[in-house]
């Protein structure tokens, strides 16, 4: 079992995909803290902001590195399933049961891996983003809880990734679904009807993270939510890999 998971662990890291990703990430995520930056310091002399809230919120701007690890192990499934190479893999390892596990372990071995990048980008950022100037960073309990929700969202987003890319197969429509779920189908939910999209998983990864949106849930109920969802994926994922025909 230990090389089948180092031989999923290598088709997840071999190739430019999964810099050239980490590096669109960092970029993002640098971007949006100084997008932050600027608008807490107009804020921050008016009083309307602090330095704590400025420290947190420079740390949740590295969630976005979560999609990131989604597609990582998303394209790393896809694409098994795209040149055919899926069927080859169950047969020499050792059945469609073990090689589901490998991957899933695979995933989220990526998932830790990016989120301590994540991490340690994150922890650093408010000094980098407010070295010279005359406000300094302020860690408290709830950065402390912003930087562990951001690297707990990461891990969930890479299992999540290769879960849906075992479900839908197709590489292209895979990346569409996670992206069109990402940036329009929660979002929108959560406005139109809060109720209903507030049990989505991208809002229930950003009540963990402390996006901040209103009527998001709890996070002890957030992470129940991303629980049943990865259950939920897992088990449509197993019923499938196992017994749909492979490519």
């Amino acid at each position: 079992m230990r090389d089948l998971i180092a031989a999923e662990w290598r088709k997840i890291w071999t190739g430019r995909a999964w810099w050239a990703l980490g590096l669109s990430a960092a970029l993002l995520c640098v971007l949006a803290d100084a997008g932050y930056l600027t608008q807490a310091l107009d804020q921050l002399p008016k009083g309307t902001t602090t330095e704590a809230d400025l420290t947190s919120t420079l740390v949740q701007g590295w969630f976005m590195v979560e999609l990131v690890a989604a597609l990582a192990t998303m394209l790393a499934v896809t694409r098994e399933f795209s040149n055919g190479a899926i069927c080859r893999t169950a047969l020499l390892g050792g059945g469609r049961g073990r090689v589901l596990t490998a991957k899933l372990v695979a995933a989220a071995g990526t998932g830790a891996v990016y989120a301590l990048a994540a991490g340690a980008a994150a922890a650093a950022s408010p000094w980098l983003f407010l070295a010279g100037r005359a406000w300094h960073p302020q860690w408290t309990t709830t950065t402390t809880w912003t930087l562990l929700g951001v690297m707990l969202v990461i891990v969930v987003g890479a299992l999540w990734g290769s879960l849906l890319g075992i479900v839908i197969r197709q590489q292209v429509v895979a990346i569409v679904v996670l992206l069109l779920s990402t940036w329009l189908v929660s979002e929108g939910l959560l406005r139109l009807a809060p109720e209903i999209g507030r049990f989505t998983i991208d809002e229930a990864m950003a009540a963990v993270y402390r996006s901040g949106n209103d009527g998001v849930l709890p996070i002890p109920w957030a992470l129940v939510v991303l629980a049943a969802w990865i259950v939920v994926a897992g088990v449509a994922g197993r019923t499938l890999f196992l017994r749909r025909d492979l490519p």
